[in-house]
C-alpha cells in the first residue's frame, strides 16, 4: 500500500473500511502503520458512544492487533444487567485474552457468572480460527480455569474443574485435569474421581482417553490402579505402554521381552508398517470391567 493510500485511510470513520484496513495491514505485517491504524481508532468514536458502536469500535481494534487499545475502548461504557451487559463482558473477555491480561480475563468472566457459577458451563467461548474460518472453542469453565492456572492459582482451577464437571469426553478430561492440579488430594479421592472421569470417556467410546486415564490412575501410589492398566493394556492394544509398566519389573521380564519383541517388530500385527485390516461392519468397543 502506498502511503498515499495509507494516509487516505486515516480520514477514513467507516467501521467496516477499517476493520478490512487493518486486516490488510497485519498481513503486510507492518507494525508502524498497525500502531497509526489502533492510534486513530482510539480517537475515532469518543465518548459518549452506542453501545453497538463501541463494540464495533473494540472489534476493528482486535483485528488491528490492539486488544489492549480495545480494552480502554471498552471501559468507557458500564452497562446495567441484562443483554449489553452480557455482550459487553463477552468482549471484554476477547481482548483481555488476546492481550493476555489473564487477571482480566477471568474478572471478566467471573461477571458474567454473576455469582452462579454454574452459568459458564452452558457457555463456549471461541479460542482461535482456524485457517478455513472454523472456529475452536472451549467451555468457559475449562477457559477460566486456565486463566486461574495462568497465575499460579492452581488449587483454585483445580477446584473449579471438579466442582462444575462437564459430560462426555471433555468432561473426563476436564475430571482428570482437576486431580492434576490439585495434587494434594487423598489418594482415594483422586483414584474415585479418575474412575467416574473413565467411565466417561468409555461410554462415549473415547479409547485414546481411556488410555491415557488409566496411565494417569497407574501413575497414583496404587496397586490396585496399576494391576487395572495391566489388565486392559491387552484389550486396548496398547503394548508400549504395557511394556512402559512391566521393564522394570524383575518379575515380568518374560512379558517385557514379549512386548519388546513385538514392538520391534512393524510387520507384526499391530506394527506400524502392518497392512490396514479392513474395518469391522460392527466394531466392538472394549469394556472397563
Amino acid at each position: 500500500m502506498s502511503e498515499a493510500a495509507f494516509n487516505a485511510l486515516l480520514q477514513l470513520r467507516d467501521l467496516d473500511q477499517l476493520n478490512t484496513a487493518c486486516a490488510r495491514i497485519v498481513q503486510e505485517d507492518n507494525p508502524t502503520r498497525l500502531r497509526v491504524l489502533q492510534n486513530h481508532l482510539l480517537v475515532l468514536n469518543p465518548a459518549p458512544q452506542t453501545l453497538p458502536v463501541l463494540l464495533a469500535n473494540a472489534e476493528v481494534l482486535l483485528t488491528c492487533q490492539g486488544p489492549q487499545a480495545a480494552l480502554r475502548v471498552l471501559d468507557r461504557y458500564g452497562p446495567g444487567p441484562g443483554a449489553p451487559r452480557v455482550q459487553w463482558l463477552l468482549m471484554r473477555w476477547r481482548a483481555a485474552n488476546a492481550a493476555l491480561d489473564h487477571r482480566s480475563a477471568a474478572l471478566a468472566l467471573r461477571r458474567l457468572s454473576d455469582g452462579g457459577e454454574a452459568r459458564l458451563q452452558g457457555l463456549t467461548l471461541p479460542i482461535r480460527r482456524r485457517e478455513d474460518g472454523t472456529v475452536v472453542s472451549r467451555s468457559a469453565v475449562e477457559v477460566l480455569a486456565g486463566h486461574l492456572e495462568a497465575r499460579g492459582h492452581h488449587e483454585a482451577a483445580g477446584q473449579l474443574l471438579l466442582r462444575l464437571p462437564s459430560t462426555g469426553p471433555l468432561g473426563a478430561a476436564q475430571l482428570a485435569r482437576g486431580v492434576a492440579l490439585l495434587g494434594r488430594l487423598p489418594l482415594e479421592e483422586r483414584e474415585a474421581i479418575l474412575e467416574t472421569a473413565l467411565n466417561q470417556a468409555a461410554a462415549a467410546g473415547a479409547w485414546s482417553l481411556v488410555s491415557e486415564l488409566l496411565d494417569a490412575q497407574a501413575a497414583l501410589p496404587s496397586g490396585r490402579a496399576l494391576a487395572r492398566r495391566l489388565r486392559l493394556s491387552p484389550r486396548l492394544d496398547d503394548a508400549y505402554g504395557e511394556w512402559l509398566l512391566l521393564r522394570d519389573n524383575p518379575a515380568a521380564r518374560g512379558r517385557a521381552r514379549e512386548l519388546e519383541k513385538r514392538l520391534r517388530s512393524p510387520q507384526a500385527p499391530g506394527g506400524h508398517a502392518a497392512s490396514e485390516a479392513p474395518p469391522s461392519p460392527n466394531p466392538s468397543a472394549p469394556s472397563l470391567p
